[in-house]
């Protein structure tokens, strides 16, 4: 039977009914805002290409991590800007650091907070590559034991998830065996399975200060041609040992979301990225588009291609516009 016996429009008279037969709701359960941790006291330094985005000491940025829980946030990803860099990013595994001294911090003041690190070296190292250089390269292999050694860091400090997003090969199995040798068998990898070498990090080299001094990231990153390299990523880092995968950035590769997410029976993670989140921000203080309306949009899709788990840093306004409904 088709028209008229199948009207599909019946379902959508009012907001009742179409609330009650949605099959995607946001909610703030799966959010995870990121922040970024400087050195200092009483640092807030605003990011001017991330309106309401800041970069801010540990007291500071208790402060919002306290405010984030009682939006009803489970999650915080942590970047660090160190004190001083060199050729292999000392300060990203040291105990005094300042994602180190961030992580304590939390854990005391909302220890119902879930924290996550990221594990990559870029913003650590004086020539802004995500690991050691040999040469003109990023070397792999040596790289490994470094990363291994940051995840362990914040592991020590309380950390309950690493995320290393350095894409080094192996990098995951090196975490994993790392952390189980020496008493953290708990401790969790999320791992950027499929991080891509993307336009949209822009905003995100500014607040973490960590663009690359020559040269870039393409020979460690993937390609945004590819498709089916991803499904081969993530399946390598799950056979290391990752817990959950990511696919970063979201917007311009939720067919690799769905990919991920029906090739795969584990939690899936998508990155909503500072410059994703700078157009919205840019576009709504110009009147061009009604913010919460897009931002409600885009989350929506993000959800409803297959990530359980959203890194955005909406996740703010999403919890508030939650709250009033």
């Amino acid at each position: 039977m088709t028209f008229p016996t199948h009207r599909p429009r019946r379902l959508r008279r009012n907001e009742a009914i179409r609330s009650l037969v949605r099959e995607t709701r946001p909610s703030t359960s799966g959010l995870v805002y990121p922040m970024f941790v400087c050195p200092g006291r009483g640092v807030r330094a605003e990011v001017s290409s991330m309106p309401g985005i800041a970069q801010q000491s540990v007291d500071k940025l208790l402060e919002e991590a306290r405010e984030a829980a009682e939006l009803g946030i489970p999650a915080v990803i942590l970047f660090g800007l160190p004190e001083h860099k060199d050729e292999k990013g000392t300060e990203a595994y040291i105990a005094s650091g300042v994602v180190q001294r961030a992580i304590e911090g939390i854990r005391t003041a909302r220890p119902e907070l879930l924290v996550i690190t990221d594990v990559c070296l870029c913003e650590y190292t004086s020539h802004g590559h995500c690991g050691v250089i040999e040469g003109k390269q990023v070397a792999n292999d040596p790289t490994l034991e470094l990363l291994a050694e940051m995840a362990l860091s914040h592991a020590r400090a309380g950390a309950h998830i690493v995320a290393p997003s350095d894409m080094m090969d192996g990098r995951v199995a090196a975490i994993r065996k790392r952390l189980d040798a020496n008493g953290f068998a708990d401790t969790a990898i999320m791992s950027y399975a499929a991080k891509y070498c993307s336009g949209f990090y822009g905003p995100f080299r500014e607040a973490a200060q960590s663009a690359p001094q020559f040269g870039d990231r393409a020979s460690y990153q993937m390609d945004p041609a590819n498709a089916r390299e991803a499904l081969k990523e993530v399946a390598r880092d799950l056979e290391e040992g990752a817990d959950i995968i990511m696919v970063k950035p979201a917007l311009p590769y939720l067919d690799i979301v769905y990919r991920v997410r029906e090739a795969f029976d584990v939690p899936v993670a998508a990155y909503n990225v500072s410059g994703e989140y700078a157009m919205v921000k840019s576009a709504a203080q110009n009147g061009w588009i009604d913010e919460k309306r897009v931002v409600l949009e885009i989350l929506t899709s993000i959800q409803r291609a297959g990530a359980s788990i959203v890194l955005t840093y909406h996740a703010k306004d999403l919890a508030r516009w939650l709250k009033a409904c």
